[in-house]
């Protein structure tokens, strides 16, 4: 049995990752006065929802599962867009994609009924699991959005829709977290929802 303290460990160093590409995308978007979208920003997406669904697995919260399975292979396709998926090793991107089904496969045939104790966690009544569900769905959809206008422009871009969405999903997440006692949660989102504000002021401006 991993300790608590692991298990937010891996909680915060995810969140760590996501708040640095959040960070460093907006400290160049600031420079530039318009917003970008580096490849470093999909990297470190990528790991960090690597890690951060490891944790929703260990703390048997269906809806951080579920907000990460929903936007894993959209920040590999961003790295296809922007040629870099293939600069990395063959080995590390298989691995990487063949990780969701390797936690699906073991959370099935471990015997420990993992999958029942996802949707029967006394630590969150059904309501919440609902809450933290659609908060996550609507965080995410951000992606889908990003993907599709990404995919119309043939370059990866961060359209003011991803932010507005973004800011949406995020004060949702923040809700739940709430309720939740969720640290690791909180202290990621409050630090988005800052940098989601700051970059739909720049859209506005530089559309202006």
């Amino acid at each position: 049995m991993i300790d608590s303290w692991h298990i937010f460990t891996i909680g915060f160093i995810a969140q760590l990752l996501f708040s640095g590409r959040l960070l460093l995308q907006w400290l160049l978007s600031e420079k530039k006065k318009k917003v970008l979208t580096p490849s470093f920003f999909w990297k470190l997406s990528l790991f960090a929802s690597f890690l951060l669904f490891v944790y929703g697995y260990l703390r048997d919260d269906f809806s951080i599962m579920l907000g990460q399975a929903l936007t894993y292979f959209i920040y590999i396709r961003n790295l296809q867009l922007q040629n870099e998926w293939k600069k990395l090793p063959k080995l590390f991107r298989l691995f990487l994609y063949i990780f969701p089904a390797l936690i699906l496969f073991y959370s099935y045939h471990n015997g420990n009924q993992d999958f029942e104790k996802l949707f029967n966690n006394e630590a969150i009544p059904f309501w919440l699991l609902i809450l933290g569900s659609i908060a996550q769905i609507i965080f995410n959809l951000r992606f889908f959005y990003q993907w599709l206008y990404s995919e119309k422009k043939k370059k990866s871009s961060l359209p003011f829709g991803f932010w507005l969405l973004s800011l949406i999903g995020a004060l949702l997440i923040l809700i739940y977290a709430i309720i939740r006692k969720d640290p690791v949660l909180f202290v990621g989102h409050i630090f988005g929802s800052v940098i989601y504000v700051r970059n739909i002021i720049l859209l506005k401006k530089y559309k202006q």
